[in-house]
């Protein structure tokens, strides 16, 4: 499900930076639409606001249910009394203590194991489905993301024309891993280094932009790009001098737009 909250700011950037900090969300995770330019006005007179639109996805979670059917659990083991009888193992105790320690280390590992192994079963069986051999290496990040390489040999198959089957293979990964869960994590899935070597392009491509947009003052409106990719221009012009960035449009042909800021520096 989309929501939406309008912000204002000095200018578009900061309009955008100010609703981002609000939503706790990063720039590659919501839709930006510029509804007014900041304007200047004359000594200060006439001057408004910039005003932004962002849109940001909800996932529909189902009411969790469950825990009424785990409630008739504990009235089987009532009659059940086997365990007044453990008297009898006072001769070993050693194994009712080792039982009683075993759930306790898995459940303090849960939060960040429970993940990891979601993501592990995913791909695996989403790589035996694709009949690509494949393994998933998972790391965590500093920032509390997933950080997922696809380990194998000729997988270009995988990454597909400009990482499109890739971006694909990462949106199912953060669907399946994240559906019902309170609290959503970020996945980033790779295969044989592609996303380095496209961000570095992308950064390259962003400077180029970035210094015809100030030598002649004039906008610059790239070509369609996904989420990711529309982040790494963000992230690489977002100190720029004179420079600002913004996404307009629908997926799939949103497109970043790189614009003169009329000499306004950014923090």
């Amino acid at each position: 499900m989309l929501q939406y909250i309008e912000s204002t700011g000095k200018n578009e950037e900061e309009a955008i930076q100010a609703a981002l900090r609000k939503l706790g969300l990063d720039r590659d995770e919501v839709s930006v639409e510029v509804l007014e330019r900041a304007k200047s006005g004359f000594l200060g007179i006439g001057s408004s606001p910039a005003k932004v639109k962002v849109t940001y996805e909800v996932p529909d979670e189902p009411a969790p249910a469950p825990v009424k059917e785990e409630a008739p659990a504990p009235r089987k083991e009532e009659p059940a009394a086997p365990v007044r009888e453990a008297p009898r193992a006072e001769e070993a105790p050693a194994a009712p203590v080792q039982a009683a320690m075993e759930p306790a280390p898995a459940a303090e590992a849960a939060p960040a194991g429970e993940r990891t192994e979601a993501i592990r079963d995913f791909l695996t069986g989403l790589m035996a489905h694709m009949e690509v051999e494949a393994a998933p290496r998972i790391s965590l990040g500093e920032d509390g993301s997933y950080k997922v390489e696809l380990v194998g040999e000729h997988l270009g198959a995988l990454i597909g024309r400009r990482g499109e089957t890739l971006d694909a293979i990462q949106q199912l990964t953060s669907y399946a891993v994240n559906r019902g869960q309170s609290k959503r994590v970020r996945i980033h899935v790779d295969a044989e280094g592609y996303r380095a070597k496209r961000e570095e392009s992308l950064q390259r491509l962003a400077r180029k932009v970035a210094g015809k947009v100030v030598k002649y003052r004039r906008n610059v409106m790239l070509e369609p790009m996904n989420a990711y990719e529309r982040h790494v221009i963000h992230t690489a012009l977002q100190d720029y001098p004179d420079v600002t960035t913004y996404s307009t449009g629908t997926e799939p042909n949103r497109r970043t737009v790189v614009a003169y800021s009329k000499g306004e520096h950014r923090a």
